[in-house]
């Protein structure tokens, strides 16, 4: 069932036939988070959009492996290896070990996961578990004359490798403009080049995290990890290598770098990058007061919201936009979003009533190709949803009796329901979800109405707040007391 499927490669800045190097096998790297806070809401965007290329790899037949990253440990707050290291630095603040710090932000960036309906990655492995094998890397780094050790640090020799290499292949820019572009930080005198980069930092004695090594008692460079684990459980090369666009100037420059060091490969096929996710035009940045974590989205309680959305909304809203276009919030933006998904769920709702009929007035066979060809078309998920509300149209047009639909069609038409709105693009019926929810809300409603008919005032209004921060609203009126969702 594979596709005639097109991708576009950051590296080569064209869309590409996407041909694995094993097929059915698919090897996916992505780049996850550094677990040192909350994860938010662009951050979430990529990896839903890489939920979505999962998804629908493995719905057209291939069998893949995808890997997607913890890091726990190296990655400070400069790029160019200078600050704290994040995760030691909000351990010290919090008066706990850095393991306790990971072990938290680990759990709450799989729980939002969870509750954007995301596929769990087939391997999720850490950088701290995995200090071994980078220590192999830079050895072979240092063998190979691309990598030299200053006072129990190793550095990775930029130059030296532009000599053989193109260091710019991916940001595409040369090194020239690149080392004009480098302002030199202090407490950098130990590189011999302004580019080069940290393999194994020399711990001081105050930081919290540091393993042993031929150079010395360190921590990996964070750029590292990604090419030891990548390398372990896809080989030298793979796929696609996937992550936000903030990764590739740095991070996956300096990846590519390490990897054709060690064996002369660059370790993906296919990069590919999501775009950036802003607030009425603006940078989403804590500075400018609109940076905004998933549960206030979910419960509205943020200065720039004017009510909360439900995770599907959410998701719909991310899957809206090409994962390779910049994404503006804004609560317009989103009201559109809530309405459309609220569209297309209750079409669905009517699917399963429908009746075939014995002639049809609609042939779903073209409509099913436009949906492959919109997700072909380098995974367009919203040229698909706008295929997508053609199948609403048809499904609301049936239940209405206005048109006629006969037992293929209709299988046909319940196939791309399934396939695309579940399947791929990874949404659930909330509504379905919460069909039990109005009995549950009058017998809270009828509990507070004894309370107050008791003059237990007390309990009323507990019951009646403890509502409100859960995003339920009561109004008392003469007929009776009436319920919404805020």
């Amino acid at each position: 069932m594979q596709q005639n499927l097109f991708v576009y490669n950051t590296l080569s800045r064209k869309k590409e036939k996407f041909e694995p190097l094993n097929a059915p096998h698919v090897g996916m790297y992505v780049c996850g988070p550094t677990v040192y806070s909350d994860v938010h809401l662009g951050n979430c965007r990529t990896y839903i959009s890489f939920d979505l290329i999962f998804r629908y790899l493995t719905h057209i037949g291939y069998k893949v492996r995808y890997v997607r990253n913890i890091t726990d440990a190296g990655h400070l707050e400069g790029d160019a290896d200078q600050g704290e290291d994040k995760i030691s630095k909000k351990a010290k603040l919090s008066q706990l070990e850095p393991m306790e710090i990971v072990q938290k932000y680990t759990v709450g960036f799989r729980e939002v996961m969870q509750v954007f309906n995301t596929l769990p990655p087939s391997i999720e492995p850490t950088a701290t578990g995995h200090i071994i094998e980078q220590i192999e890397l830079i050895k072979v780094m240092l063998d190979r004359g691309f990598a030299y050790e200053v006072d129990g640090s190793v550095y990775f020799d930029v130059e030296k490798y532009n000599s053989s290499h193109d260091y710019g292949a991916l940001n595409g820019r040369n090194l020239e403009d690149l080392l004009n572009n480098t302002r030199v930080l202090g407490g950098q005198d130990d590189k011999k080049g302004k580019l080069d980069f940290a393999l194994w930092i020399k711990a001081k004695p105050e930081h919290l995290q540091h393993w042993p090594s031929p150079w010395s008692i360190g921590f990996p460079g964070w750029h590292l990890e990604c090419s030891a684990m990548s390398h372990k459980y896809l080989g030298d090369q793979f796929d696609i290598h996937g992550g936000g666009i903030d990764l590739v100037p740095t991070h996956h420059t300096n990846e590519i770098a390490q990897n054709i060091a060690c064996c002369d490969k660059n370790p993906a096929r296919y990069w590919i990058h999501t775009n950036m996710l802003t607030v009425n035009g603006q940078k989403m940045s804590k500075s400018l007061g609109n940076s905004f974590l998933p549960h206030e989205l979910f419960t509205g309680q943020h200065s720039i919201l004017d009510r909360g959305y439900s995770p599907m909304t959410v998701r719909f809203f991310i899957l809206q936009a090409h994962y390779r276009s910049t994404l503006d919030f804004g609560n317009e933006a989103m009201e559109a979003s809530d309405k459309g998904f609220k569209r297309l769920m209750n079409a669905v709702t009517l699917l399963d009533g429908l009746k075939a009929s014995a002639t049809t007035d609609v042939d779903l066979a073209p409509l099913q190709q436009k949906c492959y060809e919109a997700m072909n078309d380098d995974f367009n998920s919203p040229v698909l949803i706008a295929e997508l509300f053609e199948a609403t149209r048809i499904i609301n047009s049936v239940h209405d009796g206005k048109m006629k639909i006969d037992a293929a069609n209709l299988e046909v038409l319940k196939n791309i329901i399934q396939t695309f709105v579940f399947d791929v693009l990874g949404l659930k019926n909330e509504q379905a979800a919460n069909d039990d929810l109005p009995k549950v809300m009058e017998l809270v409603v009828n509990l507070r109405n004894e309370a107050k008919q008791n003059r237990d005032y007390a309990t009323s209004d507990k019951i009646r707040n403890g509502l409100q921060q859960i995003g339920f609203q009561l109004k008392d009126s003469k007929e009776g007391t009436n319920w919404s969702k805020i």
